[in-house]
Order: structure tokens, then C-alpha cells, then sequence
């Protein structure tokens, strides 16, 4: 059986203090203001037009939170928040931190949520702050740089091989594949505004000849092909089940006999009880978007089922199932 929780650890649960710290201190951009040189109380406050007395509680805080270190009078960067957290670092994680903030009044209706089952957003974020949707992806596309070759070598894949990456936002995982396959080609769609960002990204990696860029709605227009192979990934969970339904089917039209759709996501145990992170995760979703929410691998492998995929596979708990198109006889 798991560990009970101790009265402290159930106190820490209910403890946002430090999160809205850290939130604040990113808004106010304090980490870049102190950026390359130590600063006293009241050179920090001129730096952001800020109350010094009331600034000097905040900074406090960071010290004690370890993200800034005091010397006497002056305060100055940790090695961590001069890494993260400084707009001009090239790790700077600080525009995914600001997503948190834009979402945190829609986390204080949660309740009101519970209550009436009536969401209380009509767009998400991404739609009413596109320029804040864009550097949010970006920072995305830096960390799933990691992840993307590992899971682009499960598939296994050869020969030369026509890739579909349905809302594929940055391009990250086309420009995995493209490096794990070089007989691989790959066809991002997404919307106008977000292939601003893939472009760039996709030149960067110098694989304008092998991964072009198609604008639209995949929920309505055109998805070109036919492709070998189509992935979907972390794009369902914004969506409601019929429409997710309705956009397997879809794809499945646009599949070369024996081609595959591979759809990668958050996906919930079948109890909905773990893993931990996306039950959480599934709250976020409620309380941030108009029809999204969080499923499970069985409703992704029905949804291909239903569609008329011949074979459908989890390739892995959790997080990936496989639905292949039956060949031609």
C-alpha cells in the first residue's frame, strides 16, 4: 500500500506562495535585470519601475528560494536562474512560466468549474496571446529536441518514407525524423501564425529539401499525401472526444494502403487515477480550454478501431498506440 501523507506534506500541497513568486519574478523580468552584474535594493527597483520596500520582500523571497543569492546589500543571479530564466540565455525557459501566469486566474474558477460543470474559457491562451503561444513552443521545441530521436527509432521505420506531422507546432519531431530516417521526408501542418516558428526552425536545421510546411485547420481542410506514415502528438488533448474521433477518421483517408497514424500523448491509466502528473494535468485541461480534456489509450485505439484501421497497437503504456491502414488485396 502507498504511504500515508503527513500533515506537513499535505500543508506543502496546499502551498502556492512560491509558485506566484517565482511567476511574478519572471513578469517583472528580475532575473534579467540582474543579468552579468550584482545590484543594490534600490538599483533593482529604478531597473523595473518598482516599490523598492515592497520589492525587497520579493527578493528576499528568491533568495530564500534559492534562485537569487544576497551579499550584503546586493543581490545577483543563482547559476540556475542566469541559466533559465534570463530572456537573453539560450535556455531561457521563462515564456512557458508566463503561459503559467496568463492561466492563473482561470485556475481560481476551478471550483466554479467542479460546481456547474460549465468551463469558464472560450479559447485557449494560445489563440487570445498568439505572439506568447509562439515563444511557448519554442521553448517546447528546445526540450523535446532531447526526447524527439529516441522515440523516432521505436518506430523502426525504412526505406524512404512519406511523414505526416498533424499539428506539428515547432517542426520538432519532423526534424527528429528527418535525422533518425535520411530517406525521410516530412510535411508539417499547422496554422499560418505557427509555421512562422517552423520555418525558422526547420532552416536551422538545414532541412528546408525535406520538410515543407502546409497551412490550414486539420479539423477541415485538406491534409495532402497520401503519406507512409502520420503522427499526432500532444495536439488531441485541446480537443473533445467526437472531434478527435472524427479527425482519426480523416487521416486514415489520407494513409497509403499499409501506412500508420501514431498518435503520442498525455494519456490516463484506465482507473484515471495515474499517472500522477496527467491526472493533474487533465484538471489544467478543464480549467484552460473549451472542450479539451485528457484520454486514454483505449479511446485512442478506439477512435482508429472505429475509423477502420485493420491493426491497432499501445506501443507504449501511457503515452503511444499505432493504428495501421489495411493493404490493398
Amino acid at each position: 500500500m502507498p504511504r500515508e501523507l503527513s500533515l506537513a506534506e499535505i500543508f506543502q500541497l496546499g502551498y502556492y506562495w512560491e509558485t506566484k513568486i517565482l511567476l511574478t519574478a519572471v513578469r517583472l523580468d528580475i532575473f534579467s535585470a540582474l543579468d552579468g552584474k550584482r545590484k543594490i535594493l534600490s538599483e533593482v527597483a529604478v531597473c523595473l519601475g518598482a516599490h523598492a520596500q515592497t520589492l525587497g520582500l520579493l527578493l528576499n523571497a528568491l533568495v530564500a528560494m534559492r534562485l537569487l543569492d544576497k551579499d550584503g546589500d546586493s543581490y545577483g543571479n543563482s547559476t540556475a536562474a542566469a541559466t533559465q530564466l534570463v530572456r537573453n540565455s539560450p535556455q531561457y525557459i521563462g515564456h512557458l512560466l508566463l503561459l503559467h501566469d496568463a492561466e492563473w486566474d482561470n485556475w481560481g474558477k476551478l471550483e466554479q468549474t467542479i460546481r456547474t460543470g460549465q468551463r469558464s474559457v472560450d479559447r485557449h491562451v494560445f489563440e487570445t496571446d498568439p505572439e506568447l503561444g509562439t515563444n511557448v513552443l519554442a521553448v517546447l521545441h528546445r526540450i523535446g529536441q532531447q526526447s524527439g530521436p529516441d522515440f523516432a527509432k521505436r518506430l523502426q521505420l525504412s526505406g524512404p518514407v512519406r511523414l505526416l506531422d498533424l499539428g506539428g507546432g515547432a517542426g520538432t519531431n519532423a526534424i527528429a525524423f528527418c535525422q533518425v530516417y535520411p530517406d525521410l521526408t516530412a510535411t508539417v501542418f499547422d496554422l499560418s501564425a505557427t509555421l512562422r516558428l517552423t520555418e525558422r526552425t526547420v532552416k536551422e536545421a538545414g532541412l528546408e529539401s525535406r520538410i515543407s510546411l502546409l497551412p490550414g485547420d486539420f479539423n477541415k481542410d485538406g491534409l495532402g499525401g497520401p503519406y507512409d506514415v502520420a503522427l499526432m502528438s500532444d495536439v488531441l488533448h485541446y480537443q473533445d472526444f467526437s472531434t478527435n474521433a472524427a479527425l482519426v477518421k480523416r487521416v486514415l483517408a489520407h494513409l497509403v494502403p499499409g501506412g500508420q497514424l501514431v498518435i503520442k500523448d498525455r494519456f490516463l491509466n484506465e482507473a484515471g487515477t495515474g499517472p500522477a502528473w496527467t491526472t493533474a494535468f487533465a484538471v489544467h485541461i478543464l480549467v484552460n480550454t473549451e472542450r479539451g480534456g485528457c484520454y486514454k489509450t483505449t479511446d485512442a485505439m478506439q477512435w482508429m478501431k472505429s475509423a477502420g484501421f485493420s491493426t491497432v497497437t499501445e506501443l507504449e503504456p501511457s503515452a503511444a498506440v499505432q493504428g495501421v491502414k489495411a493493404r490493398e488485396e
